[in-house]
């Protein structure tokens, strides 16, 4: 076999293994996540069609003429690690799917009308509202959902609550900036989220906007000093909690305006902020799930009547 044949041979092999991986990574997301993918950030859907319609291309392709040169091949092969590494990545994309009690939330009631849009879930008192409004930040990879049943309460209280969804479920590459603007009649908000999403929050509050006159952190911490700022704040995390690090939520107190609010859920483990089953690295939790809740909820009821106080 001549040189050129055996390069195109590989070619072809190459080129119907990429093919066969993209249509097996979509294949595994889909099926195994549709439900997280449907309720989460168009974004992440949109890729994986894009690498389905890759995955019929590339061994369409094969046998076609191609350019030989050593810039074209360097090319193909750049191509082809490229592709390997979003391959990777969007496997480790997949999200944490929300739990049954997750999703039965997305259920309107009597108390709460919930909206799901494109970028947001919401949550809308449909008794009397109150002038605070909440903007959460889910954390890394978790099916916004997951938050519905604890935020719940709050919204059960008056206070509007936009979720958002995270494009391919990271949070820091979303803003609260449309929530805000899309609700005008909100006058004070305060910014919140779980473990990255806490980043996020910390992100939003720091950037200015006067709308924002709290953050609060679940199991989490901020990634910069608010301490100067007139925010009120509030870190609330468990205390067998194994994914975050315990040192950096006691350090973060002095990256808070004083008087902020500490609070440990006793026997809360990082998964429990959310809906979405156990999470790999955390702790054995020492309560139940919804005493745990409780407790979460408690706390932020209480910062956001310091917050309702303070800036009335």
């Amino acid at each position: 076999m001549s040189g050129a044949a055996s390069r195109m041979r590989w070619a072809a092999l190459v080129r119907a293994g990429l093919g066969a991986a993209c249509l097996l990574v979509v294949a595994w997301v889909a099926v195994s996540r549709w439900s997280a993918l449907a309720a989460g950030h168009p974004a992440y859907p949109l890729l994986l069609v894009a690498l389905a319609l890759l995955g019929v291309v590339l061994p369409a392709r094969i046998g076609r003429p191609r350019r030989d040169g050593r810039w074209a091949i360097a090319g193909r092969v750049a191509g082809a690690v490229l592709l390997v590494v979003v391959l990777c990545y969007t496997a480790w994309l997949r999200p944490f799917a929300a739990e049954p009690a997750a999703v039965a939330a997305t259920a309107s009631t009597p108390t709460v009308e919930v909206v799901d849009d494109p970028t947001t879930w919401e949550l809308r008192p449909r008794g009397g509202q109150t002038d605070v409004g909440i903007v959460f930040f889910p954390g890394a990879l978790v099916d916004p959902r997951a938050y519905l049943p604890v935020l719940r309460p709050l919204a059960e209280r008056g206070h509007l609550v936009v979720v958002v969804k995270p494009p391919f479920g990271v949070a820091l590459l979303s803003t609260a900036d449309a929530a805000l603007d899309d609700h005008p009649e909100v006058t004070r908000w305060a910014v919140g989220g779980h473990s990255l999403g806490g980043v996020a929050a910390a992100t939003q509050a720091a950037a200015g906007d006067g709308r924002v006159r709290g953050v609060f952190f679940w199991a989490s911490y901020p990634n910069r000093d608010l301490s100067p700022t007139a925010l009120t704040a509030a870190s609330i995390s468990g205390d067998r909690d194994t994914v975050i690090d315990q040192a950096r939520v006691e350090a973060s107190r002095a990256q808070l305006p004083p008087g902020s609010e500490f609070t440990v859920v006793p026997g809360a483990v990082h998964a429990f902020f959310g809906d979405y089953g156990p999470q790999p690295g955390d702790g054995a939790p020492a309560t139940s799930r919804t005493e745990a809740q409780r407790g979460i909820v408690a706390a932020t009821e209480r910062f956001l009547d310091e917050l309702a106080r303070v800036t009335r």
